[in-house]
């Protein structure tokens, strides 16, 4: 009963709270963030009473089965943007900017920190510099999804973007990887080629065998039913019996096998939307039935948000630090990028902004080091969990900016009443 009144107000909390939002003209992403905090440990949370709120991180972490459910069905809809038809007008372009955006990212991230480190080394090590640059690769494609979404959002960057923050994931993995690896030989002494090469190319060439596979099976069961109904159904046991699979982790000959639930949840969609005939129809369906899921999902990330990081200036400086290098490698890389494949004026000037918002991969890395580094991985979570926290308030409210710049955001029409029209 108690768990059933915590999501119930959460949900309520995140519906109201984009109701207020509308006045200020802000995303509803940032609205249900914001309505997370309200309803979080650090406010509601504080009266104690069981079921109103929540109480504590831990509280929160109780619910983490829907933000997995959630993100695997952000990356399957993702999936949908990587049709053929579509990939052969921007695939080379998209590849193309997602690698210089991640690795702009990542030099300008590890050149500032690596700085930092000799001016204080007692505060920022260099495998915690290290780490951090990797990090900077990772976008958040929930934020921005949703952000396309909410405001219809048409046009030649919106088409780039979305592709652009789903190859992100798969480079991120690579990229923390090899720095981690690195950084825990730095830390000890001792180079370990499975752990830096081997281990995270597995993981992403697995993670894609594995939603091809899934995909493939979708299409089949979806053709021994003809009522939509029960395609939609099928369609969400699949993405759910994915995230479900993804999340296996075995150990062979001394290697560490694992997978991406977003690369697996991604290849999922995108074979589905290229070998089945009516997908476009079922992702329809499928995006109206997920609405309180995403809700459920910003909240929960929100409430799990731990604002006693601003109560260490170290941090605190450091996160600002991270936070100006990233944004500055994201937009250059954009930039530079978008300049060598000749895109439109529209896309070298805004996609850079597009892709700052940060949150669930970000995470999922630091929260990783934090279990193989000790105190330097407890530093590098809080310092994550800084700049998740800005960018994630923030970086919805930039991307609506910059997608309406690029007049990919149509302004709704006002609603003009015929003169014998009664008063409501």
């Amino acid at each position: 009963m108690e768990q059933l009144f915590s999501l119930s107000i959460a949900l309520l909390a995140g519906l109201l709270m984009s109701r207020a939002a509308k006045v200020f003209k802000l995303p509803a992403v940032t609205a249900y963030l914001v309505a997370g905090i309200l309803v979080g440990p650090y406010v509601l949370g504080q009266l104690g009473i069981t079921g109103l709120g929540f109480l504590s991180t831990e509280h929160v972490k109780q619910y983490s089965i829907f933000s997995d459910v959630a993100l695997g069905f952000i990356a399957f809809d993702i999936g949908n943007e990587f049709r053929l038809s579509q990939l052969k007008k921007i695939g080379k372009q998209a590849a193309v900017i997602a690698f210089t955006q991640a690795l702009a990212a990542t030099v300008l991230v590890d050149a500032v920190m690596i700085g930092l480190h000799f001016l204080m080394p007692s505060v920022i090590s260099l495998p915690m510099a290290l780490v951090l640059g990797a990090i900077a690769t990772a976008t958040a494609p929930a934020a921005t999804l949703m952000v396309v979404r909410q405001y219809k959002a048409k046009g030649p960057l919106t088409k780039l973007l979305l592709p652009i923050v789903a190859l992100d994931d798969a480079i991120g993995l690579v990229v923390f990887a090899v720095s981690s690896g690195v950084a825990r030989a730095l830390g000890s002494g001792t180079v370990d080629i499975m752990s830096v090469l081997v281990e995270p190319l597995l993981e992403v060439v697995l993670s894609l065998l594995l939603g091809s596979l899934m995909g493939g099976l979708l299409t089949i069961a979806e053709r021994y039913f003809e009522s939509n109904s029960k395609r939609l159904s099928i369609v969400i046991t699949f993405v759910i019996f994915t995230v479900a699979l993804s999340m296996m982790k075995f150990n062979v000959g001394g290697i560490e096998i694992g997978f991406s639930s977003l690369l697996v949840c991604m290849m999922l969609g995108t074979i589905f939307c290229n070998i089945c005939d009516f997908s476009e129809d079922m992702m329809a369906r499928a995006d109206k039935w997920t609405a309180p899921l995403f809700i459920l999902f910003f909240v929960l990330s929100g409430a799990e948000l731990e604002l006693g990081v601003f109560q260490n200036v170290a941090i605190v400086g450091i996160g600002i630090a991270y936070i100006i290098a990233r944004s500055g490698g994201k937009c250059l890389g954009a930039l530079g990028g978008a300049k060598w494949m000749k895109c439109d004026r529209n896309i070298c000037k805004y996609l850079g902004i597009t892709l700052l918002p940060q949150a669930g991969v970000a995470l999922g890395m630091s929260m990783s080091v934090t279990q193989t580094m000790g105190e330097t991985g407890r530093l590098i979570r809080n310092i994550t969990l800084f700049s998740v926290l800005i960018y994630e308030l923030a970086g919805p409210m930039m991307t609506k900016i910059a997608l309406m710049k690029a007049g990919e955001i149509s302004p709704r029409p006002e609603i003009i009443k015929h003169p014998n029209q009664e008063e409501a």
